[in-house]
């Protein structure tokens, strides 16, 4: 009788993550992790608030630092989808250190770049390299985090969607008008270094998990990189070529569209994918998504709208519309922590929250109904100050009704999914103010001088204040007709811009007031960690946590 064929040795068991008691340490690491997300945003939002000035000081075009935006952003993007998998496999501790390594060391050539390709291509992987932190900083904020506090690391997360735009232009104007236009690129270096510092002294140590590369969703992932990049490029070049009669934008909307729906077909297939859309039937994920989407979008048009009118309508620099910014920025400090603390009480409903900062919101933009070109930026003041309440009253009860639902083992698969939304509504944002602002000025302008011309005799008796101010300047009165028509026209202008503008806050006024309904149907409440009953965790949420589950390590593991 042959002996039986010997089994072959079973696998050693992965080593399990390590999770360390919560101490100062502990802090400074979440604490580094925020410092680098912030890091990134800075980069993103200061290059494109002062692309003016960098494409002044490179000599680029106006249509190639388009690219300049969306290539980095295209990236960006795509980066926050498949980040968790990665992060998972090569370690918190190991793959936030090297991301923002990577930001850092690549802005270093970026000034000195000869041409748009050269220049295309490290702004892509800078893009790249700068969106794979965001996803981590929420899985960090949530995990190392005890439940007492875990709703204040969920506002700090909310910090890269509030305080951070709002501090990209002071910043943009303090680095370019005091210091040089190449920091502009190099802002990053210090506060990376210091952030990789924090994180290399604070966050644990966690193994590496390679074999995970055996399982690796390989078609996912070269299908669903792609199709994002060509949504977003289309998203932010859509405009500017004119939508569907550009080639580009008719080719990259049809197989990018395509290749987008089959990812998420295979995603919601395939045993291990990099996010459950399975989650979407869950009503408060399905509700809080959605208004994750529509805040972002608000909040990004009403900090364009007055930067607009005041660069456009009364000529002022960054460095002038600074305040502005700030106005709402600095007060995030404060407001954020104390609405963290206020959702954090079992007996405050998030969702009244919630409502009560999307009326803020609606009421700001109401006010800017009544803007004129005569505002300056002192009139902008009263509704910056709704917005100092609206805008942290409304993402932290939105990421609370997405993260409170689920259970500890879904948090690789719902970080990607909310940061890619994230990122998503940032285009949105963008593509609707560029559709909005040129169709609304357009017809404003047409209806004006469709007016001035039909009341033309009528108006006729009362004269021309215009060539009444400017007849004695010129003895030429052809000289005195071309001046008095050009000042016609640039009032023309100023009047069309400001009642496109009036338009976008009306269009933000009925979203708000839209969502403030919606909040009232669809959502159930969520209590904080440990302060209520157990949230009905989805049936997707209920299989087995892909990364393992956190053990006795020893303490030398952090």
């Amino acid at each position: 009788m042959e002996p039986a064929a010997s089994s072959p040795p079973a696998a050693p068991p992965a080593q399990p993550s390590y999770i360390p008691p919560f101490g100062m340490r502990t802090i400074v690491g979440c604490l580094g992790m925020l410092l680098a997300v912030h890091v990134a945003g800075f980069n993103e939002h200061i290059t494109e608030i002062g692309l003016a000035d960098i494409r002044g000081a490179m000599h680029i075009g106006h249509d190639e630092g388009t690219w300049f935006t969306s290539i980095y952003e295209a990236f960006n993007i795509a980066a926050m989808a498949f980040t968790p998998w990665f992060y998972m496999t090569f370690s918190i501790y190991r793959f936030s250190i090297f991301m923002t390594a990577v930001l850092a060391m690549l802005s270093i050539p970026l000034p000195f770049m000869p041409d748009m390709i050269s220049l295309c291509f490290l702004r892509a992987a800078q893009g790249l390299s700068a969106g794979c932190l965001p996803p981590v900083l929420m899985t960090v904020m949530l995990k190392y985090l005890p439940p007492p506090i875990k709703v204040f690391g969920i506002g700090g997360y909310a910090m890269s969607a509030t305080f951070g735009p709002n501090l990209g232009g002071p910043l943009e104007a303090m680095w370019f008008e005091h210091v040089g236009w190449r920091w502009l690129y190099w802002e990053v270096i210090p506060f990376s270094i210091i952030a990789i510092a924090m994180m290399a002294y604070g966050l644990p140590r966690d193994p590496v998990h390679l074999e995970r590369f055996r399982k690796f969703n390989w078609r996912g992932f070269f299908i669903g990189v792609p199709s994002i990049i060509c949504v977003v490029t289309v998203l932010y070049q859509g405009d500017r070529l004119d939508w569907f009669r550009s080639p580009i934008i008719s080719h990259l909307t049809f197989w990018g569209g395509a290749l987008f729906v089959g990812f998420l077909f295979h995603e919601w297939h395939h045993h291990s994918p990099f996010f459950r859309l399975q989650y979407w039937k869950n009503r408060n994920i399905t509700m809080s998504l959605l208004t994750l989407v529509a805040v972002l979008i608000i909040c990004g048009l009403m900090l364009e709208v007055p930067m607009t009118y005041l660069e456009a309508v009364r000529g002022y620099r960054p460095i002038q519309a600074a305040p502005v910014a700030l106005t709402v920025a600095l007060p995030q400090l404060i407001m954020l922590p104390l609405t963290a603390a206020l959702c954090n009480s079992a007996r405050v409903d998030c969702r009244y929250v919630l409502a009560f900062g999307m009326s803020c919101l609606a009421l700001s933009a109401f006010l800017g109904t009544w803007l004129t070109p005569d505002w300056v930026r002192d009139n902008f003041y009263i509704m910056q100050g709704l917005q100092i309440f609206g805008q942290p009253m409304v993402v932290i009860p939105v990421l609370m009704l997405a993260t409170m639902s689920l259970g500890p083992a879904d948090g690789p698969f719902i970080s990607g999914m909310v940061n890619m939304l994230k990122g998503m509504a940032n285009a949105f944002a963008t593509a609707i103010f560029e559709i909005l602002l040129r169709r609304r000025e357009q017809y404003h302008s047409t209806m004006l001088l469709d007016r001035a011309g039909n009341n033309a005799t009528s108006l006729s008796g009362m004269g021309d204040p215009i060539h009444a101010a400017i007849n004695n300047t010129s003895p030429d009165s052809n000289h005195v007709a071309r001046n008095t028509l050009q000042i016609f026209h640039t009032y023309l202008h100023e009047q069309s811009i400001t009642l496109a503008l009036v338009d976008i806050y009306f269009v933000v006024m009925c979203i708000c007031i839209f969502y403030v309904a919606l909040t009232a149907v669809l959502p159930k409440r969520v209590y904080p960690p440990g302060k209520g009953p157990a949230p009905a965790i989805p049936a997707a949420a209920r299989e087995p946590d892909p990364e393992p589950a956190p053990s006795s390590i020893p303490a030398t593991a952090h």
